[in-house]
């Protein structure tokens, strides 16, 4: 009983972490910087990187996406989508595992869009990550060895905490288009 009131707390938890959506311009200031300090942490690990940031129809940066769970888990985080390299809004990351896992940890997550059907499935929230796409470990060279796989090309970067998980789980993601128009976001 105390098992399942703890896993039930935790679940709680993490959805509400997640529910709360960047709205207000100074937050989604914030998460876009953010968003280039992760981008500009990952191309010091792997510069080859450069290539998939300029030449992928798009990519959502999440800066950080926490994960922590005991037998059944979950995750979440906001990111920022960009189409051929201008903002077009922001993304909601959830995730829930089951299987042996505990723990907690942080790391940011960068989605690479090789076409523009790719690109549109994520903007039309029909794209889903699944335990057949894995994330690759950004390390020097990491980009010049992986492959997109149907369109799509996942890269982690791990910050903080420690996880032992052998889970099965899917993220799931939400798409919000950007409707402010100012001049100076662009």
């Amino acid at each position: 009983m105390k098992l399942q009131k703890s896993i039930i707390t935790l679940l709680v938890l993490c959805f509400t972490l997640g529910t709360y959506a960047q709205k207000d311009m100074k937050e989604k200031k914030d998460l876009k910087e953010r968003a280039m300090e992760v981008k500009q942490q990952m191309l010091e690990k792997d510069p080859s990187l450069s290539a998939l940031f300029n030449s992928s129809t798009g990519y959502v940066i999440f800066p950080a996406v926490g994960e922590a769970g005991f037998i059944i888990g979950g995750a979440s985080g906001n990111g920022v989508v960009y189409e051929n390299n201008m903002f077009i809004g922001t993304a909601d990351l959830k995730q829930i595992d089951v299987g042996l896992q505990a723990g907690g940890k942080t790391y940011g997550e960068v989605i690479f869009f090789k076409n523009q059907d790719a690109l549109d499935t994520f903007k039309n929230n029909k794209f889903e990550l699944s335990a057949e796409l894995s994330a690759t470990l950004i390390n020097e060279g990491a980009a010049k060895k992986t492959k997109f796989k149907n369109d799509v090309l996942v890269f982690v970067l791990p910050k903080k905490g420690l996880m032992a998980d052998a889970s099965v789980g899917a993220q799931r993601f939400t798409f919000e288009k950007n409707t402010d128009t100012r001049v100076s976001d662009f």
